[in-house]
């Protein structure tokens, strides 16, 4: 998504609104943990500082769909965040063009939680032999590691 700063930068414009609803395509989603990225919301504004440096202040809003980090079942995980930044040469495809995509994804990306789940019942996790514990449950005797845990004060 470009937007076009040249009546920014011609002083017709004191700012350039952003009222969006972005879409972000499957393939920018590979290689990432998300399985869908709902539309995002951007609400901000472009302008100009003193220093006649371009300044992109928005808040984004969104719903992604992850996969839940024990049931791997789709769970949704809304974010928001500000984005407060002078844009540089880097973010433009050309003097009077910004690259909005770019910085969106760059920060969309960051917002990723590395562990993510809703469920609060673990019991139902189990099988021929195993189960899944807590960390709260989890046995303290015959632990190869008690004699280090003890020198640390932990047990």
């Amino acid at each position: 998504m470009n937007i076009d700063l040249s009546a920014l930068h011609s002083g017709v414009d004191h700012k350039i609104p952003l009222d969006l609803l972005v879409s972000f395509p499957k393939e920018q989603l590979e290689n990432t943990d998300l399985l869908r990225l709902d539309d995002v919301k951007v609400q901000g504004e472009i302008t100009r500082n003193s220093t006649m440096e371009d300044v992109l202040q928005c808040t984004v809003k969104g719903d992604m769909i992850l996969s839940d980090s024990i049931s791997l079942e789709e769970v949704n995980y809304p974010f928001s965040f500000e984005i407060d930044k002078i844009i540089d040469e880097n973010d433009k495809i050309d003097e009077n063009t910004l690259d909005l995509m770019e910085i969106l994804w760059e920060n969309i990306v960051l917002e990723i939680p590395l562990k993510f789940t809703k469920v609060e019942d673990l019991s139902k996790f189990h099988g021929d032999g195993w189960k899944l514990l807590s960390e709260d449950n989890v046995p303290k005797e015959n632990n190869p590691f008690s004699d280090l845990l003890k020198e640390f004060g932990e047990e």
